[in-house]
């Protein structure tokens, strides 16, 4: 299985690192929602690129002390999030 990386900058970079992640795994966003405990509607929100006020706050506090957060997902054994 290929590993992707993405580097999120924005609220739809986040969503679509998501997205891509639980397509890899072959989840719906009902089964991530019961695996996360996170709604399915707030996963489709995610997924969709809607930006939240905390996502907001961290982007902005990633920006301000120049950290990069980046997300990686294929390989099980690799798949982190940082």
């Amino acid at each position: 299985m290929p590993r992707y990386t993405a580097r999120l900058r924005t609220p739809a970079d986040f969503g679509l690192a998501v997205q891509q992640a639980r397509m890899e795994r072959e989840l719906t966003q009902n089964q991530l929602a019961a695996d996360s405990g996170i709604r399915q509607s707030s996963i489709s929100e995610i997924e969709s690129g809607k930006s939240t006020i905390y996502l907001k706050q961290l982007l902005e506090l990633a920006r301000a002390t120049g950290l990069e957060l980046s997300a990686s997902w294929g390989d099980e054994d690799d798949a982190t999030l940082s």
